[in-house]
């Protein structure tokens, strides 16, 4: 897979602080050696979940946001992989695959004129290239029967997401997805603002949750489309937490009647957690400790097929602060759903 750069033994010594007495995350996980055969090397390897990362943010700024996406996964890695291992992480059970790169996209992509709107065509084009891989190995994943674990890059990969798990099941699948945006817009060629309308339209997505949605960045037009979706359902951000008028652990519930019946993926944007660096990094949103108890709830469920963890977007100031936020809820995430 000519994109693919696989976690070499080498790579993940490299990145492991290794202390006497000590048991490092990192130290326990499965590497792929090599991988002539995607689905084979995967079915065959005794874990439960396969994380890899995408190093892009492509999909962002085709949506003319802020770059900075592609730099989420060499941040979370290093705290992923630093982690103690101990009954309560249990990274045996753990494959880390490597990541998706995009390195002559991004060149390229760098030196094109985004002012101009013949470029945006240019631009989505490459986020379709990057939809063609995300689906093939999730589909692996998910068909060898195994959890995927995405991190890193835009909201543009929810698509590759939803599509790879539906062809991996035959059938369309339910997402929940805590953001501060619906990520449903028009389909004017692909960029991170509509993932799940593509997947919506095109026959992927069946049942679709957003938790948490911000009534400041959010048009009429959206507002409209949505409530006239029975598929769809929401609750904002201001309803929760500004107006009391829901409360929070009663919405997990509500949602989940609503997607966790039937195959369902988990969506988590960083942009929905207040303060953390990302593409469009808000002042006022959910904590860590709310993102977190997301993660928990709806990984206990049985019926859950993937979880994403995207738009984060570090800088060297923050690069630690994130990387340990995304690898709690990574950790968090395998608890839940192996307990």
């Amino acid at each position: 897979m000519k994109n693919l750069v696989l976690l070499s033994k080498k790579d993940r010594d490299l990145i492991v602080n290794s202390r006497k007495g000590e048991s490092k995350f990192g130290e326990q996980i499965r590497l792929f050696s090599n991988l002539n055969n995607i689905y084979e090397a995967i079915t065959n390897l005794d874990v439960d979940y396969v994380i890899f990362g995408i190093t892009e943010d492509i999909g962002v700024q085709a949506n003319l946001g802020q770059p900075g996406t592609r730099k989420a996964w060499e941040s979370a890695i290093k705290a992923l992989l630093n982690t103690q291992s101990n009954a309560y992480t249990n990274a045996k059970r753990i494959a880390v695959l490597g990541h998706l790169s995009y390195e002559e996209e991004q060149n390229t992509l760098n030196e094109i004129d985004q002012t101009k709107r013949k470029s945006l065509t240019q631009i989505r084009s490459m986020v379709e290239k990057i939809d063609s891989d995300v689906t093939y190995l999730v589909a692996c994943i998910v068909k060898a029967g195994k959890i995927p674990i995405i991190i890193g890059g835009g909201h543009n990969n929810s698509y590759g997401n939803i599509k790879g798990t539906s062809l991996a099941l035959n059938n369309k699948i339910n997402v929940i997805n805590l953001d501060a945006h619906t990520d449903f817009r028009a389909e004017e060629g692909r960029h991170s603002g509509n993932g799940f309308s593509y997947a919506f339209a095109e026959g992927f997505l069946k049942r679709y949750f957003i938790f948490g949605l911000h009534e400041n960045y959010t048009s009429s037009r959206i507002f409209k489309t949505i409530k006239k979706l029975k598929n769809i359902k929401f609750n904002t951000y201001e309803s929760i937490e500004i107006r009391n008028e829901l409360d929070f652990q009663d919405q997990l519930m509500y949602a989940s009647e609503f997607i966790s019946k039937e195959s369902f993926g988990i969506e988590l944007d960083c942009d929905a957690i207040e303060n953390m660096p990302s593409s469009a990094m808000t002042p006022s949103g959910f904590s860590m400790k709310q993102a977190r108890q997301f993660i928990n709830f709806f990984g206990q469920n049985r019926n859950v097929k993937y979880l994403h963890i995207c738009e984060a977007s570090p800088t060297k100031k923050t690069q630690q602060s994130v990387g340990k936020a995304i690898a709690y809820l990574i950790t968090d995430f395998i608890r839940a759903n192996g307990s």
